[in-house]
């Protein structure tokens, strides 16, 4: 495990390619021992060929937006091959505007193995990361003292040494630490992989189109309300009775429209 912490990672904030991630959201994953094009596969993503550079991958995007009239329902993922902590890692970036990576993904990539996800909504502060191993979740959070996930102290230690501060004082402590750059350091900590701009400046990405996620199937819905003087209402309501509610207000609304004029006055 290196000894990195948040002030190796002070260069994202004069970096451009990091500035455009955050402005327009972005998801960094590393994966332990999982080949780039079976990470692609297990993504669902349709392959899309080669480039070099992030910025050849951020140019590619940017056609995409222009394409689906900046959606972000779907995007491209560009991944590739770094050595890291217990062997070969693949890096998986992609500026999808918060749409992140699936937890079926992760927790079907990392089975026998380890990944580790950090990203950004773009333009909400809303920063996220996820440790997964063996295929389950082990710690996740937004805000640092605030974490869930099967094990959400395991990486207590290594996050204070890295510049979080996990104190639940509210007090100001004088110390101001970049969590964004300490939640790079905590992903190096954990893999061994360094990520700098050279590295993804220079990398040769193999891309795949992540296709928009089905819409799920719905069941039912929840009426919960409650009223300035404290009243709730509640009801569960089945597909079905909705269904058979608007089939009743189509036929209604398909009923004639009879006029009924007053009856004429008494003589």
């Amino acid at each position: 495990m290196t000894s990195v912490t948040a002030h190796d990672y002070a260069w994202i904030r004069s970096s451009p390619f990091f500035r455009y991630a955050l402005e327009t959201g972005y998801t960094l994953t590393l994966v332990r021992g999982v080949a780039p094009g079976e990470v692609l596969r297990v993504m669902e993503a349709e392959p899309q060929g080669m480039c070099t550079g992030v910025d050849a991958l951020i140019e590619q995007q940017e056609e995409l937006f222009d394409a689906t009239d900046y959606s972000y329902e779907s995007f491209l993922a560009g991944a590739f091959t770094v050595p890291g902590v217990g062997g070969d890692w693949t890096l998986v970036l992609h500026f999808d505007g918060g749409v992140a990576m699936q937890p079926r993904f992760l927790e079907a990539l990392s089975a026998g193995g380890c990944a580790v996800v950090h990203s950004s909504n773009g333009g909400k502060p809303i920063h996220l990361f996820h440790w997964y191993e063996d295929g389950e979740l082990r710690t996740a959070f937004e805000w640092p003292t605030a974490r869930d996930g099967g094990t959400p102290d395991a990486l207590n230690s290594v996050m204070r040494e890295v510049g979080f501060d996990l104190s639940d004082d509210e007090g100001d402590t004088g110390v101001r630490v970049d969590t964004k750059a300490a939640v790079l350091a905590l992903a190096e900590r954990l893999t061994g992989v360094r990520v700098t701009e050279e590295l993804l400046q220079d990398a040769e990405y193999q891309l795949g189109h992540v296709p928009e996620e089905p819409a799920e199937e719905w069941t039912g819905l929840v009426i919960d309300i409650t009223d300035a003087q404290g009243e709730r209402f509640y009801k569960e309501v089945t597909r079905e009775e909705v269904e058979a509610a608007m089939t009743r207000a189509r036929a209604e609304a398909a009923d004639p429209i009879v006029i009924r004029r007053p009856s004429s006055p008494a003589p």
